[in-house]
């Protein structure tokens, strides 16, 4: 079978591999697509924590299962999946109070071990979900918006709150719009001008605004009677927009760091306390996450097509990730196929 290969920063390469074989506990899955995201373009660039190379990547992931290992049912195979990629021990305190998405054992597909970029990939059946209903390419994004369920669930947003979404990637909208589906009025910052009016004109964002332009502060006062946001949710991978997003939170409002960076943050501690604000980390999503986005694709409150911007195949992968990782390529989420759908020229 095929196989895609970041063998160090910046250098993919196609190999011939066997392939594999179901162990105790696993289906074997025939990858129908796969949603590149910030890991992967993070681990690609360099810039990735938790990383070691050489590593297959991909962890959005969608396919077919064509075989199981004799103690799984046979009746999976032939279904349409997504993958649930963290792989957890389930002993651990953390697996133990039900936090399986940061387990102290925890093993990522396509990060910490060899993912989907691939034509075949064994899984542990208990991480594969049939969704009947939805297509292979939807359920391969089911995975980057869980992240962004997890994130409203932890910033534990209500109705008509405002809320403030830095980052205007496949993360943030996946904040957006799981935090609309709640109620809450939702603002989306960023520096890129068609990001920003594809959340405003297509996902539904109350109001956008240039990170740089823009009085973001002045703004969020106007919108919200004199007061600064109740929740805000940084989703940017960049120190400098983590450490001013503090800035945007108001008196007894939380801050929800979903980003993962090589970086320090700080704050200012009397303005900290001033506010008694409640700083959150984000990390992964779980089960319950992922469910919740299922529904709301089927319910029509998650939209999933207007996200993708950019589409290739598994064999062109090395020479179209540096375009897509490249800044002012106009990815919002590049989608890698593997079957017979259209995918020319590198670009939706």
């Amino acid at each position: 079978m095929q196989v895609v290969v970041c063998s160090q920063p910046k250098e993919m390469s196609i190999i011939d591999r066997p392939a594999p074989e179901c162990a105790p506990g696993e289906a074997l899955l025939a990858i129908r697509r796969i949603g590149i995201c910030g890991t992967d373009i993070h681990a690609f660039g360099g810039n990735q924590p938790y990383f070691t190379y050489p590593r297959v990547l991909g962890h959005e992931l969608s396919g077919e299962v064509v075989a199981t290992a004799d103690d799984i049912d046979p009746g999976l195979i032939g279904q349409t999946v997504y993958v649930i990629p963290y792989l957890h021990c389930g002993e651990c305190r953390a697996c133990r109070q039900g936090r399986t998405n940061c387990c102290q054992q925890l093993e990522v597909i396509g990060v910490h071990r060899d993912g989907g970029m691939a034509e075949l990939l064994n899984v542990p059946a208990s991480h594969l979900v049939p969704v009947p209903d939805l297509s292979a390419e939807a359920l391969a994004l089911v995975e980057c918006q869980a992240i962004g369920a997890h994130a409203v669930r932890r910033g534990q947003i209500e109705k008509d709150e405002l809320v403030v979404v830095v980052g205007a990637g496949p993360i943030g909208i996946g904040v957006l719009q799981v935090a609309r589906s709640r109620g809450a009025r939702v603002v989306m910052i960023d520096t890129d001008r068609d990001r920003l009016a594809l959340c405003r004109d297509e996902l539904g964002a109350d109001a956008v605004w240039h990170a740089v332009e823009d009085d973001v502060t002045a703004e969020i006062e106007a919108m919200n009677d004199g007061a600064l946001a109740d929740v805000v949710f940084d989703a940017t991978g960049n120190p400098d927009a983590m450490n001013r997003g503090f800035d945007f939170v108001g008196h007894g409002g939380r801050y929800v760091l979903v980003s993962v960076v090589k970086a320090d943050i700080t704050f200012s501690d009397p303005d900290f306390h001033k506010k008694e604000l409640t700083l959150l980390g984000s990390r992964n999503a779980t089960r319950e996450d992922f469910e919740t986005v299922t529904r709301l694709m089927a319910s029509g409150d998650i939209l999933t097509e207007p996200l993708i911007t950019h589409r290739g195949r598994l064999e062109d992968l090395p020479t179209l990730m540096p375009h897509w990782c490249a800044p002012g390529s106009g990815v919002v989420k590049a989608m890698v196929t593997l079957d017979d759908a259209t995918a020319q020229g590198g670009q939706a």
